[in-house]
């Protein structure tokens, strides 16, 4: 076993930005610790992985405790034991346990909440922030530029606007706080 061993998984409901219920998924490693929760977008395409929610009437039908339990027991008894610096293997399981097209199984929620606290877990293991994990051996010798939204239109704003989001990037800047 190393550091960056699988030894366990939890998920727990917690609500997003939009005060609906999402997936947070806890990755424990023998070295180390990543939680994430599964982002919502307001839009999903015919390509996204596929939420479980729950339906019914409980939190207007988005309740995920479906997804959670997925995490829990499934999902847990998939990963744990694996690589999690071995980020290909973890999401080959992820897919090989749902076996559904979309995971429309277990839930795109969980899978990617999962997945996502899997890279942080692997970069604590390491003591390594989560960009250096990712980038490998690579030279980053690049800052990501970040987007910032100005607006936001489209079906988001009932199209008051035609435009989906007005985004600006500092092309210019050499930091972050510049």
């Amino acid at each position: 076993m190393t550091t960056s061993t699988i030894t366990a998984v939890t998920g727990h409901r917690r609500w997003d930005s939009r005060g609906r219920p999402t997936v947070e998924a806890v990755v424990t490693t023998r070295g180390g610790r990543g939680r994430a929760l599964a982002p919502a977008g307001a839009s999903t395409g015919s390509g996204e992985a596929v939420d479980l929610r729950d339906g019914g009437g409980r939190q207007g039908g988005l309740d995920v405790t479906r997804a959670v339990a997925a995490v829990n027991d499934r999902i847990a008894e998939a990963v744990v034991g694996l690589d999690a610096s071995d980020q290909a293997a973890v999401d080959a399981a992820l897919e090989a346990v749902d076996g559904s097209s979309g995971f429309a199984g277990l839930g795109g929620n969980a899978a990617v909440a999962v997945s996502l606290a899997t890279a942080w877990a692997a970069a604590d293991s390491t003591g390594r922030p989560l960009w250096a994990h990712l980038a490998g051996e690579e030279d980053v010798t690049t800052m990501p530029m970040p987007e910032i939204q100005v607006f936001g239109g489209g079906a988001h704003a009932q199209r008051r606007i035609d435009i989906q989001d007005l985004m600006v990037v500092p092309l210019g800047a050499t930091s972050f706080s510049e």
